[in-house]
């Protein structure tokens, strides 16, 4: 099995530029803690240009550097570091797994390991895989070096040398020689099958990373190189040093003794940001909200999945927290949109202390397909509706959004409200004796002018009307449709229901009327409210 590994040497760093993208070309340092004495654990190249160093204290850094920005190292910023070099690896290759953090010198950095077998069908050739997994992770905001190798850990120690050699501007350990090739723009290394022990040789042993008392040892015995490890023999080297160095001589070896790596299952996305200063307005908050929204859309559209509901978490000032549910009405990557419904939530209850800590959360969904018709005209994409419904939903509210349903109740004004779905398919044959609404009653007096199937379309809300009675019987109607004596009657129908319910209750009695203006229409008395209305009209 061949196998890639993506590697950012320097996370800390890299992590603060991927959530202040405003920060890139600037001197800047990231250190332990607040304060004077605090130590630099990460600096960029332009403040090591002016001469800010690792394991220095601030004050040192700015006696040197009096422009120096210096930011404190935030464990949330780089746990969503680690989690999106992972949607990097799993954008390009189903199986991934992320590296064990280390200890020592490499510390800082953070590493992702994915199937690089049977790339050639998809990127041509293993160069290829590796270019597009380096720009991919760099358009994520976490650039970084990719190598191939037969083994895990020996691609691992490939990055690992790629990222000493760009960073030192040394190319003499990583000069292709047959069995290494270089693709892309220095940020990718080829390593072929079966020549993993010529490409170690030559290189440092402190490139495996041996804890401190094997590496003194081993460099008091001039044991500089893999290649002068691996001529010691190993009786020797087990009696002197112990069972531990034996682990170094199988990394040098190549011998690779890890499981195949897992489909990762979950698609739980979380970002998150640790504020510099609590924040107690909406304005600077929402400002937050809206870069940690671009970042876990980028990395949604890198698994290529949407975003259908958001966890909006804030920590704040005092131990209080507070979670807000954002909800769409359909998967969507708009930012625009998604913004708009987080700000409402915001807005319409605003936190009540000062917010430390912005968390964000969402399950990826797949993106809505649908099957388009041969011989009927297109209707609307799936993103572009979901999107409208997500705006509508964001100015009207969530229960005024989606398509009516048949309620379970013989109230003629109740209905049902489900999510709204385009129909899929449209019957190509409609039978000539349906109509949308029809009049279902036999009246007890039909008139002539009456009989007859006619369609009904029914008014909501009914339109009121002044009714002159006589006997029981309506004589004149005076309404915004029918004005005029009633010449024709039919009724009426009593319908009623929920008496048990004080405001759900209802009597209605209807009478299909014909008015001297010629309107056919419905008319019906509110027994509960007293009151006449038009409740539809015959066409």
């Amino acid at each position: 099995m061949r196998t890639a590994c993506l590697l950012v040497p320097n996370l800390p760093l890299a992590a603060e530029l991927r959530a202040h993208p405003e920060l890139i070309g600037q001197p800047l340092a990231v250190v332990t803690a607040a304060g004077p004495r605090a130590e630099l654990i990460a600096v960029s190249s332009e403040a090591a240009r002016r001469g800010a160093r690792r394991s220095t204290s601030v004050a040192h850094a700015r006696a040197v550097c009096a422009e120096l920005i210096v930011r404190v190292a935030s464990p949330a910023i780089e746990a969503a570091a680690r989690a999106t070099l992972l949607d990097a690896a799993i954008s390009v290759s189903p199986r991934a797994d992320s590296a064990p953090r280390t200890s020592g010198p490499y510390a800082s950095e953070a590493a992702v390991y994915l199937d690089a077998s049977g790339v050639g069908a998809l990127f041509r050739s293993e160069a290829g895989f590796a270019a597009a997994l380096s720009a991919r992770a760099e358009r994520l905001g976490l650039p970084g070096q990719v190598a191939i190798s037969s083994s895990r850990n020996i691609a691992h120690i490939a990055a690992r040398q790629l990222s000493n050699t760009l960073s030192n501007t040394l190319s003499s350990s990583m000069e292709p020689s047959g069995s290494v090739s270089h693709a892309g723009s220095g940020r990718t290394c080829i390593i072929k099958a079966g020549e993993e022990a010529s490409f170690l040789a030559p290189l440092s042993i402190d490139i495996l990373d041996p804890d401190d008392a094997i590496a003194e040892t081993l460099t008091r015995f001039g044991v500089h190189t893999v290649r002068d490890l691996l001529q010691l023999p190993r009786r020797a080297l087990r009696t002197r040093l112990g069972p531990r160095v034996l682990q170094l001589v199988e990394l040098a070896q190549g011998h690779d003794h890890h499981t195949p790596l897992p489909v990762p299952s979950s698609t739980r996305l979380t970002e998150a940001i640790d504020l510099e200063c609590p924040l107690d307005r909406l304005e600077p908050l929402v400002f937050v909200l809206q870069g940690l929204l671009s970042r876990l859309l980028a990395r949604l559209e890198a698994r290529h999945m949407a975003c259908d509901e958001l966890t909006l978490t804030l920590d704040q000032e005092g131990g209080g927290r507070d979670t807000r549910r954002v909800g769409a009405a359909a998967p969507t990557l708009d930012l625009r949109v998604l913004m708009r419904l987080a700000c409402h939530a915001l807005e319409s209850q605003p936190p009540r202390a000062a917010v430390e800590t912005l968390t964000l959360e969402t399950d990826g969904c797949p993106y809505e397909n649908d099957q388009l018709d041969l011989f009927r005209p297109a209707g609307p994409a799936p993103a572009v509706l979901g999107r409208t419904l997500a705006e509508l939903e964001a100015l009207c509210g969530r229960d005024r959004i989606g398509s009516p349903q048949v309620a379970d109740s013989h109230d003629p004004d109740a209905f049902g409200m489900g999510p709204f779905q385009p129909p899929r398919h449209l019957s190509s044959k409609i039978s000539a004796n349906t109509t949308a609404s029809t009049s279902a009653h036999t009246p007890a007096r039909s008139p002539s002018s009456l009989s007859g199937n006619l369609a009904i379309r029914a008014l909501r809300p009914p339109l009121s009307a002044n009714v002159r009675v006589s006997r029981g019987i309506p004589e004149f109607v005076r309404s915004a449709i029918a004005n005029g004596h009633v010449v024709h009657l039919a009724g009426p129908w009593r319908t009623t229901g929920s008496w048990w319910s004080r405001e759900g209750r209802f009597a209605y009695d209807s009478f299909d009327i014909q008015t001297s203006d010629g309107t056919v229409s419905r008319l019906r008395l509110d027994y509960i409210h007293k009151t006449w209305h038009i409740d539809a009209v015959y066409d």
